[in-house]
């Protein structure tokens, strides 16, 4: 049995926003969490389709891999969802509605920072080929004054005397309680009574450094190359991952559809007629192509295993050359003159087949 479209699993569309995302998921899983539904094999079911839809699409890396290849794109990607058993659904819903189901979380959300994108031009034979590069971008360093507190050498932060400490106070609102980040300390848990006065209370300084990214061969407009922990930092919590958006520099020569590589070449009316060999480029070096005579415009010659490859499969495709006879022109009186002394000597049913067939088709018609 197919599995379901992730996204009519959840009922949104294609450019939801993740926190359309979120909300559908929450929608799906208080209706039919195992807890709510305690004797409904179908309803832990449904659970679990959604649990393992969310999973994929809100994960940027893993949608990015499902918008493009389907369910196939993100197996061995960690997919599968979730185990329900492992889901608890005060973890589902607590930002919102705390202790609606009857157990209040005691613990603090760890804050985290957002995750950021650097888009990264690459030629098309290092994102075929692959490759590493460097890449510089914004960041922040632990100020060296307050280690990182914030608060002026020689003092603490406090608990904050609004949320206790928790960084979340509730407000009733009609039956629910709804738990919300603590304004008087942006959900720290913790105010900063005298800053820094080098951070200014930010706990750290902006700054700038280098990251080595490795670009796996395969790699093609959209693709995205995961930095865990290099996103924004985000103080007193966990720093958002960084993604290397890939964006390939269209090639003078080569067009690319998926695995193969295509290219037109020229070929001297000569050769097309005598035969003989051209050069053709690949993306390591340059090859010799043998030309058979009689070679007409529109012939497409295979090389093989010199085209691109895809992302987790190293197998190369192909470069298909097609041909295209060119004619000489700017002749001269002399040139013009052997050339219609050879016309003269020419069949038109023995050297031109194909237009000796024409013209007999088009005879057939009347005007």
């Amino acid at each position: 049995m197919s599995k379901r479209d992730y996204y009519d699993t959840l009922d949104v569309s294609r450019d939801s926003s993740s926190s359309d995302l979120k909300k559908a998921f929450k929608k799906k899983a208080m209706k039919y969490h195992p807890d709510r539904n305690p004797d409904d094999p179908a309803a832990a079911e449904k659970f679990k389709e959604a649990a393992e839809a969310y999973e994929v699409l809100s994960d940027p890396q893993k949608k990015s891999a499902y918008d493009q290849f389907g369910h196939s794109g993100v197996e061995g990607m960690g997919g599968g969802g979730p185990n329900i058993n492992d889901i608890n659904i005060n973890d589902i819903f607590g930002d919102i509605f705390g202790d609606v189901f009857g157990t209040r979380s005691q613990s603090r959300r760890q804050r985290r920072g957002s995750d950021l994108q650097y888009n990264l031009d690459l030629s098309l034979k290092d994102a075929v080929l692959g490759i590493q590069k460097k890449i510089k971008i914004p960041t922040h360093n632990q100020c060296n004054d307050c280690n990182g507190s914030g608060a002026e050498k020689g003092s603490q932060p406090v608990t904050c005397s609004n949320c206790g400490g928790s960084g979340q106070v509730r407000i009733q609102q009609g039956f629910f309680s709804v738990q919300q980040t603590c304004s008087s300390c942006s959900g720290n848990g913790q105010v900063i009574k005298k800053l820094c006065k080098k951070c200014r209370g930010a706990g750290a300084l902006k700054d700038t450094k280098t990251l080595s990214v490795n670009i796996p061969a395969g790699v093609d407009n959209g693709d995205k190359v995961r930095l865990s922990g290099e996103g924004e930092w985000m103080k007193g919590g966990q720093s958002g991952d960084l993604y290397v958006a890939i964006r390939v520099i269209e090639h003078p020569i080569f067009e690319r559809d998926g695995r193969d590589l295509y290219i037109e070449a020229p070929i001297p009316f000569d050769v097309a007629v005598i035969g003989g060999s051209i050069k053709i480029p690949t993306l390591e070096n340059n090859i010799s192509l043998k030309i058979p005579s009689n070679t007409q415009t529109g012939k497409v010659f295979r090389i093989k295993g010199k085209g691109a490859s895809v992302v987790r499969n190293s197998r190369r495709g192909d470069i298909l050359c097609r041909i295209v006879v060119e004619t000489p022109s700017n002749l001269d009186k002399n040139q013009t003159k052997l050339l219609n002394s050879f016309k003269d000597s020419l069949n038109s049913e023995n050297n031109y087949p194909g237009t000796s067939t024409f013209t007999k088709v088009i005879s057939k018609f009347k005007e």
